[in-house]
């Protein structure tokens, strides 16, 4: 069975920890290749070590082999409604390959819902798609139901939240 360390991302370690997580989420959305670095990346420290944001990395031999965040919930999809609970959204959960189906993305996540429960969060959300392989099997696994899918064909879009205390 691997070993890992989960530690909160550091200042120090932003470059190397946004270089993981924007290659994973490039390899795993091939149409992301020619898209600019998203917001929260791109202003990782102000996002997620100075502001609102929170996000955990996983190390092995020296080597980052993980990383899962949050940040407060946004309210884009209008189908939702969390304007009276505090709302943050599980993002960028990202495993190296090797990694996988030893528990490390459950660790992870558990990691980060233990922060965001002693920060007074009442929801967590999500939204995953069904062509990631066992994604939302994994999120069901972790409490999360299902609040919407979205009818696009294509992206098959699906709303997951999971209520703290």
């Amino acid at each position: 069975m691997p070993t890992w360390t989960i530690t909160p991302a550091t200042r120090s370690a932003t470059t190397e920890t946004v270089r993981f997580i924007d290659t994973a989420r490039r390899q795993l959305f091939p149409l992301l290749a020619d898209s600019p670095l998203p917001r929260d990346l791109a202003h990782f420290n102000e996002t997620y070590i100075d502001g609102p944001g929170h996000f955990l990395v996983a190390h092995a031999d020296n080597q980052l082999i993980a990383g899962i965040g949050y940040l407060p919930y946004d309210h884009r999809f209008a189908q939702l409604d969390y304007h009276t609970r505090n709302t943050v959204e599980i993002v960028r959960l990202f495993v190296t390959p090797d990694y996988r189906r030893h528990g490390l993305a459950a660790a992870l996540f558990g990691a980060l819902r233990e922060h965001a429960a002693a920060a007074g969060v009442e929801c967590l959300y999500l939204h995953t798609h069904p062509f990631l392989p066992g994604a939302i099997r994994f999120w069901e696994r972790q409490g999360f139901c299902i609040v919407d899918i979205e009818p696009d064909p294509q992206w098959q879009t699906t709303h997951m939240e999971l209520m703290l205390g």
